[in-house]
């Protein structure tokens, strides 16, 4: 594991800043917001790869769709946490570029899914390709076993974050 001379066991002092801050949550605040910061300029570019008038922001809404199939638009708003105009102008969007398809809800005759078209699946699927492919490349030195720890604890912070 990649470990901090900071990190400390039981019976270490903690270290705080001259503001009284745990050093441990400075360092994640300061490593959570470089990732952030990448993994935005990150979106754009794929974005940009699915399809060069693609929003950056409605990537996210592909990826969801791409991995869970079929979604009510009312879904896919409470999943990106935006309102039903901004879903709908998003959705329009998608469509008018031939990356998304409306079709009626099985379920529900009155509702209706969206769902990626071939060439929106086709799209996708080669830009999170590509990605993976990257992520072999640049961590191609770490063990499987700490990017496994990885993987399980950015779950962990998912799972937090989101209650």
């Amino acid at each position: 594991m990649h470990e901090d001379r900071n990190s400390g066991g039981p019976g270490t002092a903690r270290q705080l800043t001259p503001s009284g801050a745990d050093q441990e949550f400075l360092s994640l605040e300061r490593e959570l917001t470089v990732l952030l910061r990448r993994a935005r300029a990150n979106q754009a570019e794929m974005a940009r790869e699915v399809h060069p008038d693609l929003e950056s922001s409605a990537y996210g809404l592909l990826i969801r769709l791409d991995e869970q199939g079929g979604q009510r638009a009312t879904e896919l708003a409470a999943y990106i946490g935006v309102g039903k105009a901004t879903m709908s102008r998003q959705l329009r969007a998608l469509e008018e570029l031939g990356l998304i398809a409306r079709e009626p809800d099985p379920a529900d005759g009155r509702a209706w899914l969206v769902t990626l078209t071939e060439e929106g699946s086709r799209r996708v699927g080669t830009v999170r390709e590509a990605r993976r492919a990257r992520y072999v490349r640049e961590l191609a030195h770490w063990d499987r076993r700490e990017v496994a720890e990885l993987a399980r604890l950015l779950h962990e912070l998912n799972d937090v974050m989101a209650k």
